[in-house]
């Protein structure tokens, strides 16, 4: 279920703040997004968009995990890309949404009404410079998901998703050594993301565990032992490391 919340937090105090939309903003261009407006928020498992829905609103996710799905003719759905907070769910000049929108945890958003926000883009360079960026981002972080899908070993495979997971997840605060972590999906949804059976992924996942690089409290909730290993098993050197933050 979706509600507005009535409390919303000024922009100076946002947690995502330097890493959003609004990065770049200057206080006074901080005081035209305030105007505009507003905080949502949506249950694990609520649809926030739906593919083919008017495009009224795009947001930024201040907290929570949320999946782009596309579904085709027959029924099949593909998950295509996951949401964490500072990411940018809308595309300014769109009418309409291409993707499902689905919140896979509780989910708060920062949301602006498309045609006002279009307007400011056109008048307040620091905010489109800061979505140039996240869709160069974006557009990196696909061509290394290519990669992954079309080359990588199923333990590459699965060090890489952890690999982006510690990245993205450390967005808001530091992330010291032995942070807890969340697997925001299921065994089952990560296999349907990352190419490989539902078996591959319990089994991989167990063996990092088993060599010391993981460490699980349950089945979602894990600490990192050993991001050294854990970033060699991507198969990535340094300098080619995954842009997913």
């Amino acid at each position: 279920m979706r509600f507005t919340a009535k409390i919303r937090p000024k922009c100076s105090e946002c947690p995502i703040r330097h890493r959003a939309v609004c990065a770049r903003c200057d206080d006074g261009e901080l005081a035209m997004l305030e105007g505009i407006k507003v905080y949502r928020s949506f249950a694990a498992g609520d649809p926030i968009l739906r593919r083919g829905d008017p495009l009224t609103y795009v947001a930024s996710v201040v907290h929570g995990v949320a999946t782009l799905n596309k579904t085709m003719e027959d029924g099949r759905t593909q998950m295509v890309g996951m949401l964490f907070p500072s990411d940018f769910i809308g595309r300014p000049g769109r009418v309409e949404i291409d993707f499902d929108v689905v919140a896979v945890t509780d989910v708060t958003l920062c949301c602006f009404q498309r045609r006002p926000f279009e307007r400011l883009i056109a008048t307040t360079p620091h905010i489109a410079q800061r979505l140039l960026e996240i869709s160069l981002d974006e557009l990196d972080a696909a061509r290394d998901w290519m990669v992954l899908l079309g080359r990588k070993t199923a333990r590459e495979k699965i060090a890489t998703f952890v690999h982006m997971l510690v990245r993205r997840q450390s967005v808001v605060g530091s992330l010291g050594d032995g942070a807890p972590l969340i697997l925001p999906l299921t065994r089952d949804e990560i296999a349907s993301y990352i190419g490989l059976t539902l078996e591959t992924v319990s089994r991989q996942l167990n063996a990092m565990k088993k060599e010391g690089i993981l460490r699980f409290t349950d089945r979602r909730r894990f600490e990192i032992a050993d991001l050294t290993a854990l970033h060699i098993a991507t198969g990535d050197d340094e300098e080619g490391a995954p842009a997913y933050c």
